[in-house]
């Protein structure tokens, strides 16, 4: 059994930046756990209070979570880089990665035609890239209105971000303190969770069916004095769940009667995810809709629209201007063109297609062989078990490789996720066969009997 890691110092700031230099060094790994604060307090020779305000400083940071009877332990992804003294591990040899959530390359549409006629309009006008160009290019506001009013969204002020959770981060921190309470779906976007500890802010779980969250669950989280609700509209991750007409007039009813509340949406699928989104932008005052390019057109490609009140999105703006400053205007000029480009729009569709196709046959074949699984949209089949870590190793032991639910959940019960982005057809029996066998219980070896 490997040593534990042994935090040193004499004060709360010593103690928490030796936890930090642990992880920042990879001697104390995602999940590892700390030392019970009495027991560092005594091999110390410290007060146990000091320990205490050590660990909730590294709480609100987000470097670890706190977690009844496991303990202190480090967060799965916490804000700390590691330092790396060789490439990150490798998927195992001859194991089908479907673990990354990622889209399939050979889907994405190419970009080196779009790239040159980029060129073409910068060396056309060369000073329409300095500072004053900063902030959302007016062609690409005007696209994007007509395909957020096409999708039913109300009239909105605009914006870009670098990425989904850039703005959502943008959102939250413009609107909210560390303490505040955050309303997030269960099992949810891990990044989300893993931002939301960063920021020092209180995640309440809202539990997630096949249409998102439910009624009683946002009803609970308002309850509970939440500040922001954060809700995806379509291909949800890691459940697939998609809002339909019903669930998202449910869900308007108690939104409505909290004025104070922000609402954000994250459409991080957008196109890829078939139908329009059954969007509840407007239904509180303060609203924001996030939709990220990344997932149809390309994870490199870091752009996100927010539309949002006109007080929400100029928070969002006014803070980006005095930081970054703006999303580089080639990223934008690239979006606008793939958007007016009716050839790409085709292959995003055709995509779209192809990923759902993926996840039919996929739970038609693990339904074949008796298992539940829930994946209405998107790219992800979410799997329930009884035992995520014996799931995932019997999977990688049959040449799979596929995530374990604990990153995605707050309380609700365990699963595995299975990004389809990568799934053969000719593999997906296989596959069924090796999670119908994963989810058997773990036989005893019959030691100490």
């Amino acid at each position: 059994m490997a040593e534990q890691y042994q935090p040193t110092g004499t004060t709360a700031t010593e103690i928490s930046a030796s936890v930090e230099t642990g992880v920042r060094t990879g001697a104390l790994v995602p999940g590892a756990p700390l030392p019970a604060v009495r027991t560092l307090a005594g091999a110390l020779g410290i007060s146990p209070a000091t320990v205490a305000k050590a660990y909730q400083t590294l709480r609100q940071r987000g470097i670890v979570d706190t977690d009844g009877r496991r303990g202190t332990r480090v967060r799965p992804r916490p804000p700390v880089a590691v330092a790396r003294t060789g490439p990150a591990a490798p998927t195992p040899p001859g194991s089908l990665d479907l673990s990354t959530g990622e889209p399939d390359p050979l889907l994405l549409p190419p970009l080196a035609e779009h790239l040159a006629a980029v060129a073409r309009q910068l060396a056309a006008a060369p000073s329409g890239q300095g500072y004053a160009d900063a902030g959302l290019l007016p062609d690409l506001a005007a696209c994007a209105a007509v395909r957020l009013a096409d999708d039913g969204l109300p009239p909105a002020t605009l914006t870009v971000t670098s990425g989904a959770l850039d703005g959502i981060e943008r959102l939250l921190t413009g609107h909210l303190r560390p303490g505040d309470r955050v309303a997030v779906e269960d099992p949810g976007w891990a990044n989300l969770l893993d931002l939301i500890a960063a920021l020092g802010l209180t995640p309440v779980p809202m539990p997630v069916d096949e249409h998102g969250p439910t009624e009683a669950g946002l009803r609970a989280a308002l309850s509970a004095g939440v500040s922001a609700v954060v809700i995806t509209t379509r291909a949800q991750n890691p459940t697939g769940a998609a809002l339909d007409a019903a669930r998202a007039d449910a869900l308007r009813r108690p939104l409505r009667e909290r004025r104070d509340v922000l609402l954000i949406e994250d459409d991080h699928a957008a196109e890829l995810s078939g139908g329009p989104p059954q969007a509840l932008a407007g239904a509180t005052p303060r609203w924001a809709f996030v939709r990220s390019a990344s997932k149809p057109y390309g994870p490199d490609l870091r752009v996100a629209l927010l539309a949002g009140d006109e007080t929400t999105v100029s928070r969002v703006a006014g803070r980006m201007r005095i930081g970054s400053g703006w999303v580089s205007t080639v990223l934008q000029r690239l979006l606008g063109q793939l958007w007016c480009d009716p050839s790409v729009t085709a292959m995003v569709a055709e995509a779209g297609i192809a990923y759902q196709r993926r996840r039919d046959v996929l739970r038609a074949a693990l339904a074949g062989h008796g298992v539940t699984s829930h994946g209405g949209s998107g790219i992800n089949v979410w799997v329930p078990v009884v035992d995520e870590v014996h799931a995932v190793t019997a999977l990688q032991t049959a040449g799979f490789t596929v995530s374990p639910g604990a990153r995605y959940r707050l309380r609700s019960a365990p699963g595995i996720r299975i990004t389809v982005s990568r799934l053969a057809e000719d593999r997906v029996d296989e596959l069924a066969v090796a999670v119908r066998d994963a989810l058997r219980p773990a036989r005893s070896t019959g030691i100490g009997r």
